[in-house]
């Protein structure tokens, strides 16, 4: 690679006057810009040697690969003259050159708030959805599961306990992660959500005399909106308290009253002023669902990807909790939102395929196959920012899908249960006695979206998605491609077939499922994503190592085989500035396959807000006839991981 020609490159498509500054990680360039639609896309994508772009939290991220993304910065601080930066330093920049938007910054803290605990509502709801297959008349027969077979009537009523705990007891979920949030302690938190839902509670009919007043002893099992409120309250009292109190009594009596204060105003004032705005809410989203049925559900279905371009989006699982509440207590139909998620985002996946089918571009086709994949699953950011709002009407095309399923499956009357993935898997979600209308559904996004996409697509072949490779104009060119080609097929002559082993302990998932679209789309290569449960990273093969980061938090190795491996542990962890992480080894260095290369404290990574799960991504995999994960959810260190086969 030419690694000043590869910088001219992008300093010309982004602009040389449109930067603001710039970092770079072990596999991208990170550029903050100040208008990002300036960017010349095509001369980026044209460009062989970058593997792809995308846009996340205000940077221009540009993928060029371990061991060559170093050396391209360094040309490109010289040819621009900007200052060199940590990630971390670029983060605080882009930060500032975004404004401040209250709304986001609101769904923000909503977001970070119910997405830790939709697990637990998963497995609440779609326990829920086993029991309703054991106890609903008419599934298999006139009769349900449970009278055809009485022998199983105790292991339904043991399953329909352990799903509703989860909504019953959902005020103590939400206090532990809303005390995170706010920065209280969390087992603080979880004691006012059990406050709120103690069995001892007498009801709405009941009362403490309190001074004179008439106190309800409502139980709050259900909410949401109440203890979200108590528990900032909570924090607030509790900061103020370590400020005031002396470090002899702060111990002891900071937990005592901040409790204290914040129950007492929780059952005085809290409680009933948000529960009856809690209900509100829920009954004008019910109210509308009722009332536009088919016609709401097409206008939502319409614009829910468009939704997902803003952020807004990440509100959606306060509302549904609610839904899902209401729906457990049997006082409503279920989730319509996740429905229609699960229509837009097979849309989207289905847009991208047609992209696929479209394109003669060898790349936008990688990229195509894999995001598309990644959207069916319910994973869509790849697909809508690498592909689809890339060529703007696969997106709009996808749309237009979206709506008319949505429209349908309102019609039906099509609600789920629980959350899960939004995607094809998302019949495990839906309420049993409609996921044949379900499926239906989906079929029509899927066809209607690919349909659309490719019809109009064909007439703009040339001028959207075609773009072929740059083309040899000059005699230079020519030789420089001559050499490209021969550099090629000598690495092809020297692979073989290899099976690169697991580098730490853990349980593995596809990459599609990794929350980086650089991994998830496939753009450095296949590969395997692992979520480690030690710290210990070791060598997958023999080979040497030619990439060694100062931030100890990803490895380059050239295997004896010919394959080029990039281990790379957490996202974004290159923040961290190697904090957690050790190190064993040195670029350059010969290392046998097991050989301890360093160490990471998942604790350290975790509690500074990172994911720590560990990429396994064969960098080479071009060169390669098929680069495969191996089968096996839980592997040790050493174990097979991925098979690689020559061509």
């Amino acid at each position: 690679m030419d690694h000043k020609k590869v910088a001219e490159v992008v300093i010309k498509a982004v602009g040389r006057d449109n930067l603001v500054a710039a970092a770079h990680c072990a596999t991208r360039l990170r550029l903050v810009l100040k208008d990002d639609s300036k960017v010349d896309l095509k001369m980026l994508d044209n460009d062989p040697d970058i593997k792809g772009t995308f846009k996340t939290n205000g940077q221009f991220q540009v993928i060029i690969g371990p061991g060559d993304v170093n050396n391209v910065y360094d040309e490109f601080i010289k040819l621009t003259g900007l200052s060199e930066l940590s990630t971390e330093d670029l983060k605080k920049v882009s930060q500032k050159n975004q404004k401040f938007n209250p709304v986001m910054a609101f769904i923000k803290l909503l977001s970070d708030i119910f997405v830790p605990i939709i697990p637990a509502l998963v497995a609440g709801g779609l326990l829920m959805a086993l029991n309703n297959f054991l106890t609903q008349p008419g599934l298999f027969g006139s009769k349900s599961v449970v009278q055809m077979a009485p022998n199983i009537a105790g292991l339904s009523e043991m399953i329909q306990l352990m799903s509703a705990a989860p909504f019953i007891f959902m005020p103590i979920l939400v206090g532990i992660s809303a005390a995170k949030r706010f920065g209280a302690n969390q087992f603080l938190g979880a004691s006012i959500g059990m406050i709120m839902t103690t069995p001892n509670l007498g009801g709405a009919g009941k009362f403490w005399d309190i001074f004179g007043m008439h106190v309800s002893q409502t139980n709050y099992q259900y909410q949401v909106i109440p203890v979200l409120v108590a528990v900032w309250l909570l924090a607030f009292l509790e900061k103020r308290f370590h400020k005031w109190l002396p470090s002899a009594v702060d111990f002891t009596f900071t937990p005592l009253l901040s409790v204290m204060i914040t129950g007492f105003l929780t059952f005085v004032i809290i409680g009933p002023v948000f529960k009856g705005v809690s209900d509100a809410i829920t009954n004008a989203i019910v109210w509308l669902y009722n009332t536009t049925g088919a016609f709401g559900m097409g206008v939502f279905g319409l614009t829910y990807s468009a939704i997902v371009t803003t952020g807004l989006h990440q509100s959606f699982p306060a509302v549904e909790t609610q839904l899902l509440a209401q729906f457990a207590q049997g006082k409503g139909a279920g989730d319509f939102i996740f429905v229609v998620a699960c229509m837009a985002n097979v849309a989207q996946g289905a847009a991208t395929f047609a992209v696929y089918f479209l394109t003669k571009n060898k790349k936008v086709k990688g990229l195509a196959s894999s995001s598309g994949v990644s959207a069916l699953l319910g994973i869509t950011e790849p697909a809508l920012f690498g592909v689809n709002l890339k060529y703007k009407f696969p997106f709009f095309s996808a749309l237009i899908g979206s709506g008319i399923a949505a429209a349908f499956a309102g019609l039906m009357h099509v609600t789920a249960a629980a959350l899960g993935s939004a995607g094809f898997l998302g019949f495990l979600s839906i309420v049993p006695k409609t996921i044949p209308m379900w499926v239906v559904a989906v079929a029509i996004s899927f066809v209607a979206s690919f349909v659309i996409t490719f019809i109009y697509g064909k007439g703009h072949l040339k001028e959207d998605v075609a773009v072929e490779t740059a083309t040899v104009k000059s005699a230079g060119d020519e030789v420089e491609q001559e050499e490209k080609a021969q550099a090629i097929i000598k690495a092809e002559d020297e692979l073989h077939d290899e099976v690169i082993a697991a580098p730490v302990t853990g349980k593995t998932e596809s990459l599609t499922k990794v929350n980086d679209p650089v991994f998830s789309t496939k753009a450095m290569g296949n590969g395997a994503a692992i979520i480690p449960s030690d710290g210990t990273i070791y060598s997958p093969v023999t080979g040497e190592i030619t990439v060694a980061y100062e931030t100890k938090h990803a490895y380059g190795i050239k295997s004896d085989n010919g394959a080029e491996v990039l281990i790379h542990i957490g996202i974004d962890t290159v923040n961290l500035k190697g904090e957690g992480f050790s190190t064993d080894v040195k670029q350059g260095q010969h290392v046998e396959k097991g050989d301890k290369l360093g160490t990471v404290d998942l604790d350290v990574v975790t509690k500074a807000g990172y994911d720590p799960t560990v990429m396994t991504i064969i960098t080479n995999t071009a060169n390669y006839a098929n680069v495969e994960r191996i089968d096996g959810e839980d592997k040790k260190h050493g174990d097979d991981l991925i098979a690689v086969t020559k061509r």
